[in-house]
């Protein structure tokens, strides 16, 4: 006993004592408490990649293979990232219908948490582009003549000067701009779908996007205004002009060609 009392007297028993606590104090909080937060998104994410593969094995696999790998019908889809994966299928190019040319536009067959799902399993499959925020592709802020140059210099060749869209060889063609969201345009910049070229950060930043984006919003967006008329493929406000100018005047020399040679016949009758 008086060895005991000895050693509780001892400089380091309280010291002892507090470490002997708070480890048992942590020990059973590691037991008894909750998954933390990455804890708790990892599993979230894991359970996100087991029903996209689900959702890829029903509605993918027959073209693109069982593990992304492709066949004859469908490219691998190794590395395509998710943000590829947002963009053709919640515009609805994906599934595709059947093959051809180029694969349209069309309404969606899954839900934005389907399209989540089936974009993380496909992620899972290497890395690529991610599904861009809405703090990266809104326009908000943005510059608008910055855009136009921009557009004008990368993609007026295709889209036409404002997006309306224009064909291209082989039966190919580069869709409208109208009504197309910012998210969707942001992602094809990043993830060039069907015959569109690349446009990553380090060639063109994520400002430089959201000013495109801006640009063609505010020359084709649903509100857009044409005081000039119909705009005609946005070839400028005198494209009226320019039609009646050529298919009028052709009228008009059409007729007085025909007068001209009916007033000859009837004089020599």
């Amino acid at each position: 006993m008086k060895k005991l009392s000895a050693r509780r007297r001892h400089p380091l028993a309280a010291v002892v004592v507090l470490l002997l606590a708070l480890a048992a104090t942590g020990g059973l909080y590691a037991v008894f408490a909750p998954a933390d937060k990455a804890q708790a998104e990892e599993t979230a994410q894991s359970l996100a990649i087991d029903e996209g593969k689900k959702l890829y094995t029903v509605g993918c696999a027959s073209c693109h293979g069982t593990g992304g790998q492709g066949t004859s019908d469908g490219p691998s889809l190794v590395g395509v990232g998710s943000a590829a994966v947002d963009f053709q299928v919640a515009t609805g190019r994906m599934p595709a219908q059947q093959p051809g040319a180029q694969v349209p536009k069309k309404k969606n067959i899954y839900t934005q948490a389907e399209i989540d799902q089936l974009a993380a399993y496909v992620a899972s499959l290497g890395a690529g582009p991610i599904t861009p925020t809405e703090e990266q592709y809104s326009p908000e802020g943005a510059d608008i003549a910055n855009g136009g140059v921009l557009f004008r210099n990368n993609c007026a060749q295709c889209h036409n000067f404002t997006g309306k869209g224009g064909a291209l060889t082989e039966g190919k063609y580069a869709p409208s701009l109208d009504n197309v969201s910012e998210k969707h345009i942001y992602e094809a910049m990043q993830t060039g779908p069907q015959n569109m070229p690349v446009f990553p950060d380090t060639t063109m930043p994520e400002q430089e996007k959201k000013d495109i984006i801006a640009y063609v919003k505010a020359v084709n967006g649903e509100e857009t205004e044409t005081p000039g008329g119909m705009a005609l493929g946005g070839l400028g406000p005198v494209a009226e002009g320019l039609f009646g100018w050529i298919f009028g005047l052709g009228t008009l020399i059409a007729v007085a060609v025909w007068v001209a040679a009916h007033t000859a016949k009837a004089k020599k009758s």
